[in-house]
């Protein structure tokens, strides 16, 4: 149950009331912004809430036992507080959310309406949408191990204990369909799956996904959020495509392999034994 102030209690209890939503946003970084939906800033913990944002939040939807809560907010995209760059760097991903409801002429007053974090965000060229969720969706992250025939480590992770040599590239032509033409890369398409960190240009520090490696070129799975130009330089490192025989030939990895490359499948378990069909009882391996 939510513990409501007695004085705010009072104030609900008038008939006439002055009343907003403040949303607090704890960054990664640990960078504090506050937002309302008052007309003008509001002070409280330390925090200023602006109203440039132009926040609105829609219904809550609570529920009973551990389903986890969940509300939309929609902002404007705006220099002063939220932009399209930084939405798509990642610097609001995961963020940390607090939604009070305040009584505006006395924010002494107010209530916590909602606890949890920001999830997937939609952009548009003026705004944006964003799903608040509550601390209960921890309890949906997958936990343990995955019984797969391939790897569920993290290449270069210490499970894998795999250690990567980044290695530098230059852009050297570009496509208009987002094929990059670079070189310095080898041409075993071994960076496929890799990660591309852009070290100098307008994307310098930005880190992006590869889709494809191919001879000399890379393909990115999205656009970094500045346009790319010639001579742009980056590091990039290999990629995996989680296999048994990429690790064991590519890597020498085999001994720290974290799948079941030998798991039978469906199809193995419902053949009929037959003598040299490789379901005759004998080793597998």
């Amino acid at each position: 149950m939510r513990h409501i102030p007695a004085v705010l209690q009072a104030h609900l209890d008038s008939g006439v009331t002055t009343l907003c939503h403040c949303w607090a946003l704890t960054l990664r970084d640990t960078t504090r912004l506050g937002f309302t939906d008052h007309d003008r800033p509001l002070v409280f913990d330390d925090l200023t809430f602006t109203p440039a944002s132009g926040l609105d939040a829609g219904a809550l939807q609570s529920a009973t036992g551990l389903a986890p809560d969940n509300i939309e907010v929609v902002g404007a995209l705006s220099d002063e507080a939220i932009t399209e760059t930084d939405l798509e760097r990642g610097r609001f991903d995961d963020a940390e959310a607090d939604i009070y409801r305040v009584n505006w002429a006395d924010p002494a007053q107010r209530v916590l309406l909602f606890r949890g974090s920001l999830g997937e965000t939609t952009r548009g060229p003026l705004a944006f949408t964003a799903e608040l969720r509550s601390m209960a969706h921890r309890l949906d992250q997958p936990q343990g191990r995955a019984f797969l025939r391939r790897c569920d480590a993290e290449l270069g992770d210490a499970r894998c204990g795999v250690t990567l040599m980044p290695v530098g590239g230059t852009v050297t032509a570009l496509s208009p369909h987002g094929i990059l033409t670079v070189s310095g890369l080898p041409d075993d398409g071994s960076y496929t799956h890799g990660v591309v960190t852009w070290t100098t240009g307008a994307n310098a520090a930005h880190t992006a996904a590869i889709r494809d490696h191919t001879g000399q070129t890379l393909t990115l799975w999205s656009p970094p959020p500045d346009a790319i130009a010639l001579g742009d330089t980056f590091t990039a490192t290999q990629g995996c495509d989680k296999r048994f025989e990429t690790c064991r030939t590519r890597f020498a990895n085999a001994p720290q392999f974290r799948g079941f490359p030998h798991m039978p499948g469906d199809d193995w378990l419902t053949a009929y034994p037959r003598e040299g069909g490789g379901n005759d009882g004998s080793a597998l391996i």
